[in-house]
């Protein structure tokens, strides 16, 4: 017996497993009301009776019920399905189907029926297209302006990878805000945007900004993100002509995407504000539950 205890494998205890890091837990402040009320089931209505796609949605915006609720909305116009494949972006990435040239008839019809004062309009990335859906992008403006003269129009439009031609077609069409988001700093974009490029999206906006329109960029917070890199991005933003800027909390849209590196507090936007218009910008809308089309009538009248 004592020769076949000599022989048992001594086993060692194993050291226990690191624990995963906690993820960060939502803070109170980045709670949103759900949308409810007659305004709200008016633009759902008005939406669905004209096949009509919305960012709101497909983005999975925390603010859909304050500015459905308020009778307004984004458009995305060109389908519902994106070329690219970010990694921090809720709709859904594939082959494009859809190119329907009475869309903007019906964006046009519905924004009338509205009667909404500012009108937001974004697209999906169509890089399979020669003119990256630029005509497209010009006849809805073009439309909206002939139906609703008063309206006043901003474009949130994708980078067109240096398709600069067609650039001068998406913001020709009489808009007067022309919104291109570069998302994040420099130093995240392969992570972020693995299929655009920081100085490509600058470039962007400059060329934009030369063409004599005012310009808007947008930043997400929380992915990672330092204030020196942040204060960069600002200047470069402001050295390639940029007018306004916003910046929001990133919020991670389902398990197969970026996970949140950090809830930034309220503070901080507030500081990243008075940082941005310290350092040139005209016009900063900055805070947890900012997105693009946030209090987008405010941003139409901002100097140029």
């Amino acid at each position: 017996m004592d020769d076949l205890l000599l022989t048992l494998p001594i086993i060692q205890p194993q050291a226990a497993a690191p624990a995963a890091p906690a993820k960060p837990r939502k803070p109170d402040w980045l709670r949103v009301k759900l949308p409810v009320g007659p305004e709200y089931a008016k633009v759902r209505r008005l939406v669905d009776e004209h096949k009509l796609h919305t960012i709101c949605e497909s983005g999975n915006c925390p603010n859909m019920g304050e500015c459905w609720g308020a009778g307004t909305a984004t458009f995305m116009i060109l389908g519902n399905i994106c070329t690219r494949s970010c990694s921090f972006c809720a709709v859904a990435t594939g082959r494009p189907t859809e190119y329907d040239t009475d869309e903007p008839r019906r964006v046009a019809e519905a924004i009338q029926l509205m009667s909404v004062k500012h009108a937001v309009i974004t697209s999906v990335n169509r890089d399979e297209l020669k003119d990256r859906g630029a005509s497209i992008w010009h006849e809805t403006v073009v439309l909206i302006k002939q139906l609703s003269p008063t309206t006043t129009i901003e474009t949130l439009i994708p980078d067109v990878k240096a398709n600069w031609a067609a650039l001068d077609v998406m913001i020709s069409g009489g808009q007067e805000v022309v919104s291109h988001n570069i998302e994040t700093v420099g130093s995240l974009y392969r992570l972020v945007r693995p299929q655009a490029k920081y100085d490509r999206s600058l470039e962007q906006i400059r060329r934009t900004k030369e063409a004599g329109k005012r310009t808007k960029s947008g930043i997400m917070l929380g992915l990672g993100e330092t204030k020196d890199e942040m204060y960069q991005a600002m200047d470069d933003l402001v050295a390639n002509g940029l007018d306004i800027l916003t910046l929001g909390q990133y919020l991670q849209p389902t398990k197969r995407h970026l996970e949140v590196a950090e809830f930034i507090h309220p503070d901080l936007f507030a500081h990243y504000r008075e940082e941005g218009l310290r350092r040139g910008l005209k016009y900063v809308e900055s805070g947890p539950l900012v997105r693009s089309s946030y209090h987008a009538e405010r941003h139409v009248n901002v100097p140029i």
